[in-house]
Order: C-alpha cells, then structure tokens, then sequence
C-alpha cells in the first residue's frame, strides 16, 4: 500500500524527523491559504500522486508570491501527470501539497528497504540524491552506499554515523544525520514498511538536516495492525478494480492481454502466465484466489476478469492442495451460471478430489474445455479465443 508525500511526513513529524511545514490543498483558493500560513518568502506546490518523478514530469514548482501559488494550482489540479513510474497514461492530480521553501546547501538519497538476497533490511545512501537517482544506481552504483540492519539489535548507532561520512555529509552534521536515519529505522519497523524513501534528503544554510521528500510503501500482509496507515489509503490513486478484488481477499492486477487468468497461488499464477505467453498468447491479469477460495470468491473473480472488455477467453488452473478441486469445480459451475458467461473457458483440475472435481464439471452441462495439464490448458484457451475473433 502507497500513500502520499504529504501523508508520509505527518508521519515523519510525528516520530520527530525534521520536514517542512506545509499542508495539503485540494483547491487553489485552499493552495493560498495554506500559504499564508506559512513563514516563507518562497512556497513548492507539489503534485500528489503515487509515482515518483514528478519533477521531472513538471509536477513540482516554485512560487514568489501567492498569485503564483494560484496559478500553480490552478495548473496542475485536473490536469494528468506523466512520469517514467506511472505509464503513458498518467494520472490525475488531485491535491496539491503546499510547502515553505528550503535553503538547499546539499542533496543526498537515503532510504530503508527489504534486500530480499540477505533476507535483511538494509539503509542505503547516496551523495548523488535528487531526480536522477536511478541513473546514478545503473551507471555509478559505486556512489551508493549500504549499511545491512541486523533485526535482533536494530540500526546502531555507529552504523548511521558511517553511512553519514561514507556519503559526505559535513562533520559538523553527522550527528544530526544519524540520529534521522535511527529515527527513519523506527518508523521502518514500527509501521511495517517495505520502503521508506528520503530523496533529496538535504542539508541547509542554517545547519540542519531535512527530509525534503517522503515515499513510505507499507507490508499489505501487516495493514491489519495498522489501522491509522489504512486510514490513509487513496482509492482514487488505485485500479477500482484491484479495490474490489481487496475487499474478497482476492490478489488482482490487471493487464493489457485478452486471456482471463484464475489461479490458486502467486507461484502458479506467475507460471500460468509465463505458460501462456510461451504459447503466443496474452494474459489479460493476474488474479490469486487463495488456498481456501469459496464459491464467492469464485464468482467475484470471474466478475473482475469480465469487467475487463479486452477479457476473450477465461483459463483456470487450480491445484487442489488444502483446497479440494471438487469444490473449486463446484465454484466455478456456480460462477458461470451466476455471471452467465459467453466466453471460453478452459479448465485445469489437479490435486485432492481431482477425479470428483472433473466429474462435476462434466456433469454441469456448460461449455467447459477440460484440460489435463497447465501447457495444454494454455493452448487450448488460446486456439478458442483465436477461433473467436
């Protein structure tokens, strides 16, 4: 789950993580007041969105007076900002956040991720922060440094000094810096982030270290312990149909082919689409029931892959492990006859109870192609959805 940089350095001040002050606007007349609040010759209007890159992709500008506040706002409320995060066909601006300018001396990049190799939250940084942080990681990965989190004893003190002075921060700022990254290392934990992202982290005129940027990205799988984060959830910013398929426990994500994929299980559901594509076909999303899909969940599935026009053919391919094929087969025989489905469907069952499991499928009277293994499901749907066209 994402939330907005202005929603991230409430979180920030509140664990004590020097930001600036500034508030969200969702009109222009709101962007000025905001200002006027502020104590500052110069104010950053800065376009909300989940994607990063909003520099470069115009979404953040200074302003000199309150008519340019207005007029900034005016700008880029309604209007659809591109970047290299959110695809060609952007995404709305919504709300602005408006800020007091910073007397910038230097531009740093730090962050808290998950390194999925050593199974261990690791703090990078780099002296190169700013918009071009992806070029300096591919072409100069030398100027990123890393500090591996040890999880029984948490961020050390002299782990955060280290990564100060290997980036080059000033002597004189190091303390400050580390004790942000040991608060940043608390905010990690204690909101069960996968990423916290500070970039830039900069340095000032008056001696002080700021977070002038905050993406915090958190664990979907922990959101149940986190009531205040799911308070924060902007479903303008996501796929309506991923939302609905949240509120069944189903795991959506749409894609650009034209074959409906159900399966039981992320790895299989990875590997159905590989199949498919290997075939010449195109998965049209990727969709995980679960291990213990009911005839609902079933029906709510097929509901999200037909909400999708470019949808021509359906393949589902379940093994039976804790769920028993014969009652995913009898959720699916539901299903159908709920959805009133006029597309292929192609059918893979294996696993406990397979046998039972093809029977009622064969016995349901309705237009499903069987199939007996994962390749021949996925050749099966793709020749139907071409005889189709």
């Amino acid at each position: 789950m994402n939330i907005h940089e202005y929603q991230g350095k409430q979180i920030f001040r509140d664990a004590g993580i020097n930001v600036p002050n500034g508030h969200v606007a969702l009109t222009p007349d709101e962007a000025v007041e905001v200002a006027k609040t502020l104590n500052s010759e110069v104010y950053v209007v800065k376009a909300q969105i989940h994607a990063g890159g909003r520099g470069k992709a115009g979404g953040v500008k200074i302003a000199k007076s309150y008519d340019e506040v207005r007029a900034y706002a005016e700008e880029l409320l309604g209007s659809t900002l591109i970047t290299h995060q959110n695809g060609p066909d952007g995404t709305e601006v919504r709300r602005l956040l408006i800020e007091e300018g910073c007397d910038i001396k230097d531009e740093y990049y730090i962050s808290f991720v998950v390194d999925r190799a050593t199974n261990r939250v690791v703090l990078m940084g780099s002296e190169e922060g700013g918009m071009d942080i992806e070029e300096v990681a591919e072409k100069t990965p030398e100027k990123i440094f890393k500090e591996v989190v040890d999880l029984a004893t948490g961020l050390l003190p002299f782990q955060a000094r280290r990564l100060a002075f290997n980036i080059n921060i000033p002597t004189e700022l190091v303390n400050k810096a580390a004790k942000l990254f040991l608060q940043l290392y608390d905010v990690f934990v204690t909101k069960d982030c996968s990423i916290v992202e500070i970039n830039p982290l900069v340095t000032t005129g008056d001696g002080d270290v700021m977070a002038l940027d905050a993406k915090l990205n958190f664990d979907s799988n922990a959101l149940y312990r986190q009531k205040d984060v799911v308070e924060l959830r902007d479903f303008d910013e996501e796929d309506p149909k991923e939302i609905e398929a949240s509120k069944f426990d189903l795991s959506y994500i749409a894609l650009d082919g034209n074959i409906g994929c159900m399966v039981n299980g992320a790895g299989l559901a990875m590997a159905t689409m590989d199949t498919i594509n290997h075939f010449g076909g195109k998965p049209a999303n990727f969709l995980d029931v679960g291990g213990g899909a009911t005839a609902e969940k079933v029906t709510e599935a097929f509901k999200l892959i037909l909400s999708d026009e470019n949808v021509k053919g359906i393949f589902v391919n379940i093994f039976g492990g804790i769920m028993r094929c014969d009652v995913i087969a009898e959720g699916v025989v539901e299903a159908v006859h709920n959805v009133g489905l006029e597309i292929p469907l192609v059918v893979r069952l294996e696993g406990t109870n397979v046998d039972r499991g093809k029977e009622i499928l064969r016995e349901s009277g309705l237009a499903i192609t069987p199939a007996s293994t994962m390749a021949e499901g996925a050749q099966k749907i793709i020749a139907l959805v071409d005889e189709s066209k």
